[in-house]
Parts: C-alpha cells; structure tokens; sequence
C-alpha cells in the first residue's frame, strides 16, 4: 500500500476568500476615529467659542415710524402735492384745501380786533372825561360849603333870612351828591381800564385770541409733512371733503428704521440691553451686514399681545415655544449706503459675550422718540399779525 503526499494547505476564510489584513483594518479605523474625535472638537471648540456666544434668529422684520398725515379743519381738497413712493422734507406742502372759509373767518377776527382795541380805546377816554368831572363835583360842593358858611353868620345877626341859609345847606347837599355820583362813574368807568393798557386790555386780549385762532386756522388750510420721509398709503383725492382726523396718507422716515428680532424664550437668557448686533437684510443677501445693538426686550410675548390671545386654560392643551420681540437699533449709516423699507426680512445675530447689562432699562428715556418743529413758528407769526392790527387802531396819540 502506497502513501498519498499532499501539501498542507493555506488557511481560507468561509466563502473561500484570503483574510484581510488586519493591520490595514486597524490603522483603517484609527484613521476613522482620529477623523471622527477632531470633528467633534472642532464642533465642541466651533460652539465654545462661536456659537455658545451669540444668538441667532430669521424671525426679525425691519420696522420703523408710519407719520400719518391728516387733516386739522374742515374743507374740500384743492390740490395734492405728493404721491406714493415720493420723498418729501419737513415743511413741504402735501394737500391744499379750498381757503374762501378760513379767509372768512380770518376777515372777521381781524375786524373784531380792531373794533376791540377801539372800544378800549374810548373806554379809557371815557374814565379820563369821568375824573374831569369829579373834579368839577368837588368844585361845586365846595364853593356851595363856602358860600353856607359865610352865611351862617349873618342868620345870627339876622342879616339874612333863614330861607337863604336853608337854600344854601340844600345847595351843600345836591353837591355833596352830585360828587358821589360822579365818583361812582369814575370809579366804574376806571374798572374797564385800570392795571393795564390798551393792547393788554382784558377785552382786546380777548379778540387777539379770536383772532390766532382764525389765523392758525386758515394757515392749516396747506397740510405740511412734519418730517423728512417717503409717502406711503396716499388715499387722498382732489375734490374730497375731509374732516379733522381724516387719515389722507402716510409720510415714513426711512433713515430711523430698527429691527424686531422675535428670538424664541429659551434664547434670551443672556439677552442685554447693549449687546452688539450684526443684521442682514434677504433684499440685499449676506454680502451686505448692518450693524445695530440691542436697545430694549418686549414687555411680553406676540401671543399675549394678540387680538384674540390663546385661553391656555382649555381642556385640550399643547405647549409651544414662545417669542419675545427685541428691538435692535441699527446704524444711520448702514442704512444710508443700503436703504430698507418696513416689513423687510432680516436674520439677526446678536453677540452674547457680555452678559452683565440690564434686561430691563433702569431709568426712563429722556430723548423724544421723534419730534418735529414745523409748528413752532405758527403762533409766533399768528401773534406778530395781531400786533399789526393793534398798532394800526391805537391812533396817532397812543404809543
């Protein structure tokens, strides 16, 4: 019996197939690993240093002023000065209304003023004629005193008969009354005219106020934009009758605008008044950044501001994450080198670093919010007409 030499054979794995190097395999998943742990520093180092440092939302829309124009009397449109889209600066005129009524009842003041200050005028020649004659009174009762006492006198020596001396004390008595009477003129003609002179007369100041009232009247008779903007919402017509209140259109500033940045709840708990702010606007993409900083936290959420806020206190309830409106600040010049509209969206990023400010402001603002001084030159003027019409009537005598 011969013996069968066969060689010995290389270990196969079960489908028959070489095994795989395991070095390869191990520096395989160590290259895997080392690649996975540095992304997850880089992620852990990206949110130490970046991302745990601010705070993002696209839920902010740009916001600003909307200045409605009305009107402040009575009347029908006669002109209109500007249209949507156009921009218009603080004084400009932007509606007309027909002036024939305000002309009227400025004609009318005007004509009372003047009647005023001549009535004073007569009034304090009145009390000057009035003293005159009180002087005159007191004349008269003391020439019938003289004349009762020399004839005193002569009643004892009976140089003359009593009748004269009786006619002589009735004498002193119709005097004495004349003079009571007289004073009590004077007195009550002094009363209109006294502690003041004819343009501060009670009664002249009286239709001077008239008068400012007419004047200013027929002055916003032209309605004046109050501030630089761009109108908006222009519903205005010629022809219209518009009353006081009447909204005709609406004037917006554009160089004042912020952003309302709605961060959810859980966001905003290292949110301070301060904060740098970095915006940018969808209409000019993430090539242009607006910078602002944080000026103020809402006083509560959309939904408790609502219309019709949500009765949590129902039966069926599910919780959802509320939003608290921010209001940030942005830079004048940004805006002047890209311009925004209200109502555009933004996505914000504000810079937590500094967390230490305040939540709420600790003192109430002292700056207006806006104001304008279009009007502060109508009473002046109004004031400056009257006079005109005092001097005019005071005559050649009166200073």
């Amino acid at each position: 019996m011969s013996a069968t030499t066969t060689d010995t054979p290389r270990s196969q794995d079960d489908s028959g197939n070489a095994p795989k190097d395991k070095g390869k395999r191990n520096r395989a998943l160590l290259i895997a690993v080392l690649v996975f742990g540095l992304a997850a520093l880089a992620w852990f180092l990206l949110w130490l240093f970046v991302f745990s440092k601010r705070e993002t939302t696209d839920d902010a829309y740009v916001g600003g002023n909307q200045v409605g124009i009305s009107a402040q009397v009575p009347g029908i449109v006669i002109g209109v000065y500007a249209d949507d889209t156009q921009r218009v600066n603080a004084g400009q005129v932007l509606v007309k209304l027909d002036p024939t009524d305000g002309d009227v009842a400025l004609r009318k003041a005007s004509s009372a003023l003047a009647q005023a200050v001549r009535q004073v005028r007569q009034q304090t020649q009145s009390a000057a004629s009035a003293d005159a004659a009180l002087g005159t009174r007191r004349q008269d009762l003391k020439r019938a005193q003289d004349d009762l006492k020399r004839r005193i006198p002569l009643l004892a020596e009976k140089a003359v008969a009593p009748e004269e001396v009786q006619h002589a004390r009735d004498a002193v008595d119709t005097a004495q009354s004349a003079l009571e009477s007289a004073q009590r003129q004077a007195d009550a003609s002094r009363a209109l005219v006294d502690g003041s002179d004819v343009a501060s007369n009670p009664a002249v100041e009286q239709a001077r106020a008239g008068f400012r009232q007419a004047w200013i009247a027929a002055q916003r008779n032209a309605i004046v934009a109050p501030i630089d903007g761009y109108v908006a919402l222009r519903s205005v017509q010629v022809g219209n009758s518009v009353q006081p209140g009447q909204p005709l259109m609406t004037v917006v500033p554009l160089h004042d605008l912020w952003v309302d940045a709605n961060f959810k709840e859980s966001q905003l708990r290292h949110v301070r008044i301060g904060q740098p702010a970095k915006i940018e606007a969808d209409i000019y993409g993430g090539g242009t950044e607006y910078h602002g900083k944080v000026v103020g936290l809402g006083a509560g959420t959309g939904s408790a501001f609502s219309l019709l806020p949500a009765q949590n206190a129902t039966g069926n309830w599910i919780k959802v994450v509320q939003r608290i409106p921010v209001r940030i600040a942005l830079d004048p010049k940004d805006l002047d080198k890209h311009p925004l509209r209200i109502g555009l969206s933004t996505a914000v990023t504000v810079d937590i670093t500094d967390d230490k400010g305040d939540v709420l402001a600790p003192s109430p603002s002292t700056t207006p919010v806006a104001q304008t001084s279009v009007y502060d030159d109508v009473a002046a003027k109004a004031d400056a007409a009257a006079d005109v019409i005092v001097r005019k009537n005071l005559g050649a005598s009166v200073p």
